[in-house]
C-alpha cells in the first residue's frame, strides 16, 4: 500500500503543477482528491498551493474523513466525500477557482439547472449540463448536501460565487474535464453580445447517444 500511495501522491502533485502552470489555480485556492481501491482518499492539504505540492505531505483520509497520514486535508474535503458518496464511478474530484468559471458562477442566471450554453461538442461531451449550486459560506457543511443533490444527475457543477467542482472516472478525466469547463466559460464571455450559433437539441442528442457519459 505504501508504494501505491507514493505513486498516486506523485500523480496528484504533477496534476496540481499542471493546473497551476496553466493559470487554472492560484495561491492556495483549489483542491484535488483521488479515491483509492479501498475507499480511502488522497486529498491535497489545506492552505497549500497546487503548483507547489510536496507529494509526501498529501493527506490520506479514511472514507469518513479521518486523517490517516500526511498533513491536515483541505477544509473542503467534506464536499468531495459527498460527491463520491453519490457517484460510484467517480475516482477523482477537482475543485478550482479558475477565473472564467468563477465569473459564470457569479452571474444571475435565469436557468440555474444549466448555466453554460452548448457552444461546442466537447463541452456537451465532457461537461454536459452544468447546474449552479446555491451559495454557502466557505466551510459551511450545508454545502455537502447541496453538492450531493446536484451530483445525483451531474458530474460537474458550479458553486455559486465560488467555482467549479468536477468528478471524473480517473484523475486525468477530472482534470481534463475541469479544463474543458474553463475553456467553455471563457468562450461564454468572448461570445457575450455576439450572434452565436448554439448546438441544437438534435445535435446534442446525437452526441449523447454516440458519446454516453
Amino acid at each position: 500500500m505504501t508504494g501505491e500511495l507514493t505513486r498516486h501522491r506523485d500523480r496528484i502533485a504533477r496534476m496540481g503543477q499542471l493546473l497551476y502552470g496553466r493559470g487554472l489555480a492560484h495561491g492556495s485556492a483549489g483542491n484535488i482528491s483521488l479515491r483509492l481501491d479501498d475507499g480511502s482518499l488522497l486529498v491535497t492539504p489545506t492552505n497549500t498551493c497546487l503548483g507547489m505540492l510536496d507529494p509526501a505531505r498529501i493527506s490520506h483520509v479514511a472514507p469518513d474523513g479521518t486523517l490517516l497520514s500526511g498533513d491536515k486535508p483541505s477544509k473542503e474535503t467534506f464536499f468531495h466525500l459527498a460527491m463520491y458518496a453519490e457517484r460510484e464511478s467517480a475516482r477523482s474530484v477537482v475543485h478550482l477557482h479558475c477565473t472564467h468559471a468563477v465569473g459564470v458562477s457569479c452571474l444571475d442566471h435565469e436557468n440555474e439547472a444549466d448555466v453554460l450554453p452548448p457552444v461546442t461538442a466537447y463541452h456537451v461531451m465532457k461537461v454536459g449540463k452544468l447546474p449552479l449550486v446555491p451559495y454557502f459560506r466557505p466551510g459551511d457543511k450545508g454545502l455537502a448536501e447541496a453538492v450531493r443533490a446536484a451530483a445525483r444527475g451531474h458530474h460537474a457543477m458550479l458553486l455559486a460565487n465560488h467555482g467549479p467542482v468536477v468528478a471524473g472516472k480517473s484523475l486525468e478525466d477530472a482534470v481534463w474535464t475541469s479544463e474543458e469547463l474553463e475553456e467553455s466559460a471563457k468562450l461564454f464571455f468572448l461570445l457575450s453580445g455576439q450572434r452565436t450559433r448554439l448546438l441544437d437539441a438534435e445535435k446534442i442528442a446525437e452526441l449523447e447517444r454516440v458519446f454516453p457519459s
